[in-house]
C-alpha cells in the first residue's frame, strides 16, 4: 500500500484507536454522553477512511491524481475538526458549534469529491 491509500489507512487506524479509547473511557466512567462522538469516530473516521484506503489501493492510478490528494486532505482536516468539535459540543461548549457545522460541510464535500473520483473508475469499461 502506497501514497494516498497508505495515508488513508494510517488515518483509519488512528481514528480506530481514538474511537476505541473513547468507548473504553465511557464504559469505565459509566458516562455515555460522548456516544455520538464515539460513533462518528468509528464510522466516519475508521470505516470511511479504511474504505477510501482500499479503493485507492485497488485503483492505484486514480490515487496518483491530484484530486486524490485533495480528497485525503479535505477528509482528514474536516474529519478531525468534526470529531474534536463534536466532542467539545457534547461536553457543553456551544460556542464550538460553527466548527462542527463547517467541518460537517467539509466532510460531506469530501464524500462528494470521492464520488466524483471513484464512480468513473469503477464504471470504466475495459
Amino acid at each position: 500500500m502506497q501514497g494516498v491509500a497508505r495515508n488513508f489507512f494510517t488515518l483509519a487506524i488512528i481514528y480506530s484507536l481514538c474511537g476505541m479509547a473513547l468507548g473504553l473511557y465511557m464504559a469505565i466512567s459509566q458516562d455515555h454522553g460522548q456516544m455520538p462522538t464515539h460513533a462518528h469516530t468509528m464510522v466516519a473516521g475508521w470505516l470511511m477512511s479504511a474504505v477510501f484506503a482500499f479503493f485507492y489501493h485497488l485503483f492505484p492510478a486514480v490515487g496518483q491524481k491530484m484530486l486524490a490528494t485533495i480528497h485525503f486532505w479535505l477528509t482528514a482536516i474536516s474529519g478531525i475538526g468534526l470529531l474534536i468539535g463534536l466532542y467539545f459540543l457534547l461536553a457543553g461548549n456551544a460556542a464550538i458549534e460553527p466548527l462542527v457545522g463547517i467541518s460537517s460541510m467539509g466532510f460531506y464535500a469530501s464524500m462528494l469529491l470521492f464520488a466524483f473520483v471513484a464512480l468513473p473508475a469503477v464504471w470504466k469499461t475495459a
